[in-house]
Protein backbone atom coordinates (compact mmCIF):
# COMPACT_ATOMS: atom_id res chain seq x y z
CA UNK A 1 0.00 0.00 0.00
CA UNK A 2 1.34 3.40 -0.54
CA UNK A 3 4.47 4.35 -2.21
CA UNK A 4 7.45 1.81 -3.00
CA UNK A 5 10.79 1.73 -1.81
CA UNK A 6 13.55 4.20 -3.08
CA UNK A 7 15.17 2.06 -5.82
CA UNK A 8 18.51 0.67 -4.41
CA UNK A 9 21.57 0.59 -6.43
CA UNK A 10 23.43 -2.11 -4.19
CA UNK A 11 22.89 -6.10 -4.04
CA UNK A 12 19.72 -7.19 -3.04
CA UNK A 13 18.95 -9.75 -0.18
CA UNK A 14 20.37 -13.31 -0.65
CA UNK A 15 16.41 -14.03 -0.69
CA UNK A 16 16.12 -12.16 -4.02
CA UNK A 17 18.81 -14.05 -5.77
CA UNK A 18 17.20 -16.26 -8.59
CA UNK A 19 13.74 -14.31 -7.82
CA UNK A 20 12.51 -13.19 -10.95
CA UNK A 21 12.73 -16.87 -12.81
CA UNK A 22 11.03 -18.18 -9.75
CA UNK A 23 8.29 -15.64 -9.71
CA UNK A 24 7.57 -15.68 -13.41
CA UNK A 25 7.31 -19.58 -13.34
CA UNK A 26 5.02 -19.80 -10.26
CA UNK A 27 3.68 -16.34 -9.12
CA UNK A 28 -0.01 -15.83 -9.30
CA UNK A 29 -0.66 -19.33 -10.31
CA UNK A 30 -3.60 -20.10 -8.19
CA UNK A 31 -5.95 -23.52 -8.20
CA UNK A 32 -8.50 -22.65 -5.93
CA UNK A 33 -10.97 -19.59 -5.46
CA UNK A 34 -9.42 -16.65 -4.22
CA UNK A 35 -10.65 -13.25 -3.35
CA UNK A 36 -8.90 -10.02 -2.40
CA UNK A 37 -10.70 -6.87 -1.18
CA UNK A 38 -7.50 -4.00 -0.44
CA UNK A 39 -8.23 0.11 0.20
CA UNK A 40 -6.17 2.91 1.41
CA UNK A 41 -7.49 5.87 3.75
CA UNK A 42 -6.60 9.13 3.79
CA UNK A 43 -4.60 8.66 7.22
CA UNK A 44 -2.43 5.89 5.97
CA UNK A 45 -5.10 3.28 7.27
CA UNK A 46 -5.75 0.20 5.10
CA UNK A 47 -7.45 -2.67 5.37
CA UNK A 48 -7.55 -6.17 3.44
CA UNK A 49 -9.63 -8.77 3.16
CA UNK A 50 -8.52 -12.45 1.66
CA UNK A 51 -10.74 -15.52 1.29
CA UNK A 52 -10.14 -18.70 -0.19
CA UNK A 53 -11.83 -21.75 -0.71
CA UNK A 54 -9.85 -24.90 -0.99
CA UNK A 55 -12.19 -28.02 -2.20
CA UNK A 56 -15.26 -27.70 0.44
CA UNK A 57 -13.02 -25.59 3.03
CA UNK A 58 -13.18 -21.66 3.09
CA UNK A 59 -10.38 -19.81 4.83
CA UNK A 60 -9.99 -15.93 5.29
CA UNK A 61 -8.17 -13.24 6.97
CA UNK A 62 -8.87 -9.95 7.39
CA UNK A 63 -5.40 -7.12 8.13
CA UNK A 64 -5.30 -3.45 8.61
CA UNK A 65 -1.90 -1.32 8.24
CA UNK A 66 -1.36 1.95 9.95
CA UNK A 67 1.79 3.52 8.29
CA UNK A 68 2.78 6.99 10.30
CA UNK A 69 6.06 8.21 9.60
CA UNK A 70 8.75 5.82 9.22
CA UNK A 71 6.41 3.16 11.42
CA UNK A 72 3.94 0.67 10.03
CA UNK A 73 1.66 -1.81 12.19
CA UNK A 74 0.35 -4.61 10.68
CA UNK A 75 -2.46 -6.85 12.53
CA UNK A 76 -4.02 -9.82 10.95
CA UNK A 77 -6.91 -11.58 11.87
CA UNK A 78 -7.95 -15.10 10.22
CA UNK A 79 -10.97 -17.59 10.19
CA UNK A 80 -8.77 -19.90 13.15
CA UNK A 81 -9.24 -16.95 15.68
CA UNK A 82 -5.01 -16.03 14.99
CA UNK A 83 -3.73 -12.89 15.66
CA UNK A 84 -0.72 -12.06 13.57
CA UNK A 85 0.85 -8.55 14.67
CA UNK A 86 4.18 -6.81 12.83
CA UNK A 87 5.77 -3.43 13.98
CA UNK A 88 8.41 -2.13 11.43
CA UNK A 89 10.76 0.46 11.64
CA UNK A 90 11.98 2.22 8.61
CA UNK A 91 15.62 4.03 8.37
CA UNK A 92 16.34 4.40 12.20
CA UNK A 93 19.61 4.26 10.86
CA UNK A 94 20.32 5.14 6.93
CA UNK A 95 20.03 1.73 5.04
CA UNK A 96 18.21 -0.79 8.44
CA UNK A 97 14.40 -1.66 8.82
CA UNK A 98 13.75 -3.54 12.03
CA UNK A 99 10.52 -5.57 13.09
CA UNK A 100 8.97 -7.31 15.50
CA UNK A 101 6.20 -9.81 15.13
CA UNK A 102 4.36 -12.45 17.02
CA UNK A 103 1.37 -14.27 16.89
CA UNK A 104 -1.51 -15.00 19.28
CA UNK A 105 -1.64 -17.45 20.77
CA UNK A 106 1.61 -19.16 20.13
CA UNK A 107 3.69 -18.26 22.83
CA UNK A 108 6.89 -18.84 20.87
CA UNK A 109 5.89 -16.63 17.75
CA UNK A 110 8.08 -13.63 18.63
CA UNK A 111 10.58 -12.53 16.21
CA UNK A 112 12.70 -9.85 15.84
CA UNK A 113 14.12 -9.16 12.15
CA UNK A 114 16.86 -6.64 11.65
CA UNK A 115 17.83 -5.97 7.51
CA UNK A 116 20.56 -4.07 6.29
CA UNK A 117 20.81 -2.75 3.21
CA UNK A 118 24.63 -0.59 2.23
CA UNK A 119 26.48 -0.05 -1.62
CA UNK A 120 28.13 -2.84 -1.35
CA UNK A 121 26.20 -5.46 0.72
CA UNK A 122 22.95 -6.76 2.03
CA UNK A 123 22.39 -8.30 5.78
CA UNK A 124 19.39 -9.39 7.04
CA UNK A 125 18.86 -11.42 10.27
CA UNK A 126 16.34 -12.89 12.24
CA UNK A 127 15.85 -14.13 15.81
CA UNK A 128 13.51 -16.00 18.27
CA UNK A 129 12.46 -14.13 21.51
CA UNK A 130 11.99 -17.60 23.11
CA UNK A 131 14.77 -18.77 25.75
CA UNK A 132 16.06 -21.01 22.97
CA UNK A 133 15.87 -18.99 19.88
CA UNK A 134 16.28 -20.25 16.31
CA UNK A 135 18.37 -17.86 14.97
CA UNK A 136 18.80 -17.01 11.39
CA UNK A 137 21.33 -14.88 9.29
CA UNK A 138 22.03 -14.00 5.55
CA UNK A 139 24.27 -12.11 3.82
CA UNK A 140 25.09 -10.99 0.03
CA UNK A 141 28.00 -8.55 -1.30
CA UNK A 142 29.14 -7.03 -4.63
CA UNK A 143 26.58 -4.84 -6.77
CA UNK A 144 23.00 -4.80 -8.46
CA UNK A 145 24.70 -6.41 -11.51
CA UNK A 146 26.30 -8.99 -9.37
CA UNK A 147 26.01 -10.59 -5.99
CA UNK A 148 27.71 -13.36 -4.09
CA UNK A 149 26.18 -14.64 -0.88
CA UNK A 150 24.74 -17.48 1.45
CA UNK A 151 22.06 -17.82 4.60
CA UNK A 152 22.23 -19.83 7.71
CA UNK A 153 19.96 -21.38 10.63
CA UNK A 154 20.94 -22.39 13.54
CA UNK A 155 18.65 -23.99 16.71
CA UNK A 156 19.92 -23.21 19.84
CA UNK A 157 17.52 -25.30 21.57
CA UNK A 158 19.29 -28.82 19.86
CA UNK A 159 22.84 -26.72 19.08
CA UNK A 160 22.51 -27.86 15.91
CA UNK A 161 22.57 -25.85 11.86
CA UNK A 162 19.11 -25.98 10.28
CA UNK A 163 20.07 -24.64 7.06
CA UNK A 164 22.92 -23.62 4.88
CA UNK A 165 22.63 -22.28 1.42
CA UNK A 166 24.82 -20.09 -0.89
CA UNK A 167 24.21 -18.43 -4.10
CA UNK A 168 25.76 -16.26 -6.94
CA UNK A 169 22.93 -14.17 -8.94
CA UNK A 170 23.76 -11.78 -11.95
CA UNK A 171 21.44 -8.81 -13.36
CA UNK A 172 21.31 -6.36 -16.51
CA UNK A 173 18.21 -4.74 -17.67
CA UNK A 174 17.18 -7.30 -19.90
CA UNK A 175 18.21 -10.87 -18.15
CA UNK A 176 19.19 -12.55 -14.72
CA UNK A 177 20.90 -15.53 -14.14
CA UNK A 178 21.29 -17.48 -10.89
CA UNK A 179 22.81 -20.40 -9.57
CA UNK A 180 22.10 -21.20 -5.69
CA UNK A 181 23.46 -24.86 -3.85
CA UNK A 182 20.41 -25.81 -1.04
CA UNK A 183 18.76 -27.94 1.11
CA UNK A 184 22.47 -28.35 2.90
CA UNK A 185 24.30 -28.79 -0.45
CA UNK A 186 22.14 -31.40 -1.47
CA UNK A 187 20.92 -29.26 -4.54
CA UNK A 188 21.86 -27.08 -7.28
CA UNK A 189 19.33 -25.21 -8.85
CA UNK A 190 20.20 -23.34 -11.62
CA UNK A 191 17.92 -20.85 -13.20
CA UNK A 192 17.53 -17.79 -16.09
CA UNK A 193 15.23 -15.55 -17.08
CA UNK A 194 15.33 -13.11 -20.44
CA UNK A 195 13.25 -10.25 -21.88
CA UNK A 196 12.63 -11.14 -25.21
CA UNK A 197 10.62 -8.17 -26.18
CA UNK A 198 10.29 -4.89 -24.56
CA UNK A 199 7.39 -4.02 -26.13
CA UNK A 200 4.89 -6.42 -25.58
CA UNK A 201 6.86 -7.71 -22.59
CA UNK A 202 7.64 -11.16 -23.97
CA UNK A 203 9.78 -13.29 -21.60
CA UNK A 204 11.22 -16.53 -21.18
CA UNK A 205 12.28 -18.31 -18.31
CA UNK A 206 14.13 -21.56 -17.20
CA UNK A 207 14.84 -23.10 -13.65
CA UNK A 208 16.75 -26.37 -13.15
CA UNK A 209 17.20 -28.34 -10.39
CA UNK A 210 19.54 -31.39 -9.35
CA UNK A 211 19.59 -33.34 -6.79
CA UNK A 212 22.87 -34.73 -5.61
CA UNK A 213 21.26 -37.45 -3.05
CA UNK A 214 19.34 -39.00 -5.39
CA UNK A 215 20.94 -37.99 -8.88
CA UNK A 216 17.29 -37.09 -9.91
CA UNK A 217 16.80 -34.48 -12.30
CA UNK A 218 14.14 -31.93 -12.57
CA UNK A 219 13.22 -28.74 -14.67
CA UNK A 220 10.40 -26.07 -15.30
CA UNK A 221 10.43 -23.37 -18.06
CA UNK A 222 7.90 -21.25 -18.66
CA UNK A 223 7.00 -17.31 -20.13
CA UNK A 224 4.98 -14.63 -20.29
CA UNK A 225 3.52 -11.74 -22.48
CA UNK A 226 0.78 -8.96 -23.32
CA UNK A 227 -1.46 -9.54 -25.02
CA UNK A 228 -2.23 -5.75 -24.50
CA UNK A 229 -1.49 -3.45 -21.63
CA UNK A 230 -4.42 -4.61 -19.40
CA UNK A 231 -3.91 -8.18 -20.17
CA UNK A 232 -0.82 -11.10 -18.91
CA UNK A 233 -0.82 -14.71 -20.44
CA UNK A 234 1.63 -17.15 -18.84
CA UNK A 235 2.93 -20.34 -19.55
CA UNK A 236 4.73 -23.06 -17.42
CA UNK A 237 6.20 -26.76 -18.62
CA UNK A 238 7.86 -29.08 -16.39
CA UNK A 239 9.73 -32.22 -16.94
CA UNK A 240 6.97 -33.99 -14.74
CA UNK A 241 4.62 -33.61 -17.81
CA UNK A 242 2.52 -30.98 -16.15
CA UNK A 243 1.40 -27.84 -18.33
CA UNK A 244 -0.03 -24.72 -16.47
CA UNK A 245 -1.71 -21.28 -17.98
CA UNK A 246 -2.72 -18.30 -16.38
CA UNK A 247 -4.33 -15.19 -17.79
CA UNK A 248 -4.87 -12.10 -16.13
CA UNK A 249 -6.80 -8.96 -16.77
CA UNK A 250 -6.76 -6.00 -15.14
CA UNK A 251 -10.54 -5.02 -15.86
CA UNK A 252 -10.23 -1.56 -13.91
CA UNK A 253 -6.78 0.33 -12.30
CA UNK A 254 -5.47 -1.86 -10.07
CA UNK A 255 -8.03 -4.72 -10.01
CA UNK A 256 -7.23 -7.52 -11.29
CA UNK A 257 -8.94 -11.05 -12.44
CA UNK A 258 -7.13 -14.33 -12.65
CA UNK A 259 -7.78 -17.58 -13.88
CA UNK A 260 -5.02 -20.54 -14.03
CA UNK A 261 -5.07 -23.93 -15.14
CA UNK A 262 -3.18 -26.83 -15.52
CA UNK A 263 -3.08 -30.57 -16.75
CA UNK A 264 -0.70 -33.65 -16.06
CA UNK A 265 -0.25 -35.11 -19.50
CA UNK A 266 1.00 -38.07 -17.64
CA UNK A 267 -1.80 -39.41 -15.52
CA UNK A 268 -5.01 -39.04 -17.89
CA UNK A 269 -7.35 -40.10 -15.13
CA UNK A 270 -6.18 -36.37 -12.98
CA UNK A 271 -8.58 -33.57 -13.75
CA UNK A 272 -7.73 -30.62 -15.20
CA UNK A 273 -7.32 -28.08 -12.46
CA UNK A 274 -8.78 -24.82 -12.93
CA UNK A 275 -8.29 -21.69 -10.34
CA UNK A 276 -10.16 -18.00 -10.19
CA UNK A 277 -8.44 -15.44 -8.11
CA UNK A 278 -10.32 -11.70 -8.00
CA UNK A 279 -8.81 -8.94 -6.73
CA UNK A 280 -10.15 -5.34 -5.74
CA UNK A 281 -8.58 -2.44 -5.35
CA UNK A 282 -10.76 0.87 -5.28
Amino acid sequence: MGNGPTPFSGPAPFSDIGKKAKDLLTKDYNFDQKFTFAMLGNAGLGLTATGVKKDEIFNGDISTQYRSGKTTVDVKVDTNSNVSTTVAFNEIVPGAKTSFSFKIPDQKSGKLDVQYLHAHAAVTSSIGLTPTPLLEMSAAIGSKEISIGGEIGFDSASACITKYNTGIGYNKHDFSAALILADKGETLKASYIHEVNPTNRATVAAELVHRFDTYENSFSIGSSHSLDPMTLVKTRLSNSGQVAVLCQHEWRPKSLITLSAEYDSRSYRAPTRMGLALALKP
